[in-house]
């Protein structure tokens, strides 16, 4: 799920995402949202097991991921035009808090069989919000395993971790459950987010959202964010609401 993981922001155009934050007066380019309100974690019934089914492929992912230009609410969906959010670049410490930083094969324990990476913004705000999202697929009842790395991840990191970065690092003060969306009894498991997350010189607190669904061997992950002081109160419903009614009808 986590992918869990977030360019228009830090995560997917770092380089330019630190280039902004420092002209308005930042020094990091990290970011997490809040909420609070409502539940925060979906585990599967009994009635409804975690059962392993087939996994997804890249171009089923790819027929099911929102496209270029497609509209989510007030925002727009668009391709990564050089590598998506959330990659290897990312690693955690504590390493059981990794899933909460980046989900990507290369540092988490759970390597997808395909995914699928896009960003949602309005290409004209440099400093508006931006959602990440990410479909991943995985063999067997992997995508099982990612919701439970990702709930201790959650539980044992609560009081913060390091995200360390290629040329920087973060730290997440805090890991606070946040509202899962309206559909998300629509979903075998769902776990919602909000990162409380320190500037590098530790003075200024930047908000970031993460919201991780599974529907069988698939993961959608959503992680919303903007580039300043702001808190956005989540990852925009509107957005996760669309690509998960485009998923469920492209697997119907």
């Amino acid at each position: 799920m986590f992918g869990v993981y977030g360019a228009g922001g830090r995560r997917g155009a770092a380089a330019a995402g630190c280039a902004v934050a420092a002209l308005v007066g930042l020094t990091g380019c990290g970011g997490d949202g809040d909420s609070g309100k409502g539940e925060a974690v979906k585990s599967p019934a009994a009635s409804r097991p975690a059962a392993a089914s087939e996994a997804l492929t890249e171009a089923q992912l790819t027929a099911a991921a929102l496209a270029e230009g497609e509209r989510a609410g007030d925002l727009t969906a668009s391709e990564y035009t050089l590598d998506g959010p959330l990659g290897d670049a990312y690693t955690a410490d504590p390493a059981v808090c990794q899933p909460l930083v980046s989900l990507a094969g290369d540092v988490s324990d759970h390597e997808p069989v395909a995914q699928v990476q896009r960003k949602a913004d309005k290409p004209e705000e440099m400093l508006g919000v931006t959602v990440d999202i990410t479909l991943r697929s995985y063999a067997g009842d992997e995508a099982a395993k990612v919701m439970a790395s990702l709930e201790r991840a959650g539980r044992e990191c609560a009081g913060g971790l390091t995200e360390e970065r290629a040329v920087a690092r973060a730290t997440y003060e805090k890991v606070e459950p946040a509202a899962l969306p309206a559909f998300a009894d629509e979903a075998d498991e769902a776990r919602a987010y909000r990162f409380t997350v320190l500037d590098v010189k530790g003075k200024l607190k930047l908000y970031e959202y993460l919201t991780v669904l599974r529907s069988g061997s698939t993961t959608l992950a959503f992680r919303g964010e903007i580039l300043g002081t702001q808190d956005i109160g989540g990852v925009p419903e509107d957005v996760m609401a669309a690509q998960w009614k485009k998923f469920r009808a492209a697997r119907a």
